[in-house]
């Protein structure tokens, strides 16, 4: 891909998903003229406003009025430009949901929703600003790629992706500072392939967003503490998922269990679960994320603790998931 991204050690505590994006995009409207930036009056808080303040002729902001914004985007792509357009991801899946369908989607254009305060990242907001149910909306969407960063330098990545490849896409990055997972560009991203970030043979936890870090630090705990052996993907495309990662996993280490800042129902958990089933390979399998209900208000370190998806969480359930038994043989029926 072109261009990249250098930091120090000092600067990556700034490295948040959203202000990394908002670089990103600066560096894209130099280098391409018809990449234009749309606002629904949330250029500051959406980092979308480096870009105006570099471009302030190809920005474009359409006030509190998102449905209105992703009909001009629909419009734009059509007459040739490249529209980056970004709310928050509760307004950007749910409240335009009818216009990223019909106007974005069903027309195919080539427009590009970056979609910010995912998750609970912006918890004490409360549930008006929770998007927990995104992604059970937006990978229903025929034509839509739905991607879910690490951290900043993995949406770096996802930006740069969405502008090399055709047709509409939804970034779905957090609120603020997140931790840097990623210490380096060349790590491998490509879209719709999963990374692996830490090698394993005894289970297998499948994480997307903020929830990558959380499961990698879980299988350092258990390595050093139980001596198990935990395989993590980065399974940062949530649509079109990896179904070969999926299955390898499954195959290697019989037990699957998937993390993310989203209601279990309609999210990777779903996602997971209906490549195995149509795969018909049976495993010992859990879900962990908002179980059907309503995340509390509060800090989001602190949702992810009481949800269980942050390490402490990830820890437990591992140990529980080992302890279900499985036939180890080569007959896949009545597995667990």
């Amino acid at each position: 891909m072109a261009g990249g991204l250098s930091y120090t050690a000092i600067e990556s505590t700034s490295l948040s998903t959203a202000e990394i994006y908002g670089q990103a995009l600066v560096e894209l409207g130099e280098n391409h003229p018809e990449v234009v930036a749309l606002t629904a009056d949330l250029a500051k808080s959406t980092k979308i406003g480096d870009f105006m303040k570099k471009f302030p002729d190809r920005f474009f902001n359409l006030g509190i009025a998102e449905q209105n914004m992703f009909g001009v985007a629909a419009g734009m792509a059509r007459a040739g430009l490249v529209p980056f357009l970004s709310t928050f991801s509760q307004f950007a899946s749910f409240r335009s949901a009818d216009q990223l369908h019909t106007d974005i989607c069903y027309q195919n254009v080539n427009a590009k929703v970056i979609a910010t305060h995912g998750g609970t990242s912006f918890g004490q907001a409360g549930s008006t600003h929770h998007a927990i149910c995104d992604f059970a909306l937006t990978r229903s969407i025929p034509n839509l790629t739905v991607i879910c960063p690490a951290d900043g330098v993995e949406t770096y990545k996802a930006v740069m992706a969405a502008y090399e490849t055709p047709g509409p896409f939804y970034i779905r990055i957090n609120r603020g500072f997140d931790r840097t997972f990623y210490k380096t560009m060349d790590y491998g991203f490509e879209v719709g392939k999963a990374v692996e970030v830490h090698p394993g043979t005894d289970i297998t936890v499948i994480a997307c967003g903020s929830c990558v870090f959380q499961a990698y630090e879980a299988a350092e705990s258990l390595k050093n503490i139980d001596g198990l052996s935990v395989r993590v993907l980065d399974m940062h495309t949530i649509k079109p998922i990896d179904k070969e990662a999926v299955i390898k996993a499954v195959m290697d280490t019989r037990r699957i269990i998937t993390v993310e800042d989203h209601n279990v129902i309609g999210g990777l958990g779903s996602a997971v679960a209906e490549v195995m089933a149509e795969a018909g390979k049976g495993c010992a399998f859990k879900r962990l994320g908002h179980q059907d209900q309503f995340a509390p208000i509060g800090l989001h370190e602190d949702i992810m603790n009481i949800v269980g998806i942050d390490t402490n969480g990830i820890i437990a359930a591992v140990r529980d998931t080992m302890k279900m038994d499985f036939e180890e043989d080569n007959d896949w029926d009545d597995e667990v």
